[in-house]
């Protein structure tokens, strides 16, 4: 391992663990167990407009407008308006969906090869969600044990791409910015926002959103957690970042 590159702080959600798959399995799982799939024009629909709603109100709950809980109410009442339909408990109907969600929880196929090949680093996690949620979830996975940090942006009131999220990521580690790369899914949120923090970072473009971006781009680009080591050497020898 260099002398540089001492710890890898990641993101979770749609980086370790397929987050998106599992939203879309469960949404549609449930809205079968309801017998509400019908209302909608298509499975593709209904997943679309489930993803729309959470992005919106989420967003509202990074924005520290909201709580955690409340955003996931204004959830399902949003989404079920959609169908001119309403449910007397959110709380109870969000509860279910998390049932049906939980059934289709995995981790993608390169992240424990990943780690194993990682294996002389300090790895840490930093999440723009609920730690209470991520730690369960985390343990539900068989992820948790392999971290040596989580932090999450409710308890420290900064979500990403702000520079105190990374920062308070790197503390976690108990390393400086510049001895820490940053693994993330979202290219803004994510690396750029890790790069602005003094951190190195990649990204990890599973479905290829960066094929075609212009060469000589600030941040280097991975399809697969399994170039992630010879990258972290490349960035180690002071490779220039670059999209791949």
């Amino acid at each position: 391992m260099s002398e540089d590159v001492r710890g890898v702080l990641w993101d979770i959600d749609d980086t370790l663990f397929d987050y998106s798959g599992a939203e879309r399995a469960g949404i549609l799982e449930h809205l079968a167990e309801l017998d509400l799939l019908g209302e909608f024009a298509s499975p593709e629909q209904a997943q679309a407009w489930w993803t729309a709603d959470v992005e919106a109100a989420y967003g509202r709950f990074l924005a520290g407008e909201i709580g955690f809980q409340e955003q996931r109410r204004i959830r399902v009442e949003a989404f079920l308006a959609r169908i001119g339909r309403a449910t007397p408990d959110p709380d109870e109907w969000f509860a279910r969906y998390l049932d049906a969600f939980a059934r289709h929880r995995r981790v993608f196929d390169d992240v424990i090869p990943a780690l194993d090949a990682l294996g002389g680093y300090r790895h840490g996690l930093l999440s723009n969600s609920s730690s209470r949620y991520q730690e369960d979830k985390l343990a539900a996975i068989g992820l948790r044990g392999r971290f040596v940090s989580l932090v999450c942006s409710d308890e420290i009131g900064f979500a990403k791409p702000a520079p105190e999220a990374f920062l308070a990521g790197c503390a976690a580690l108990g390393l400086a910015p510049e001895h820490v790369v940053y693994v993330g899914d979202r290219l803004t949120t994510d690396a750029e926002g890790a790069l602005a923090a003094g951190l190195h970072a990649v990204w990890l473009d599973r479905n290829g959103a960066g094929d075609g971006l212009r060469e000589g781009a600030d941040v280097p680009r991975v399809r697969t957690l399994a170039d992630l080591p010879e990258l972290l050497r490349l960035i180690d020898f002071g490779a220039p970042p670059t999209i791949r």
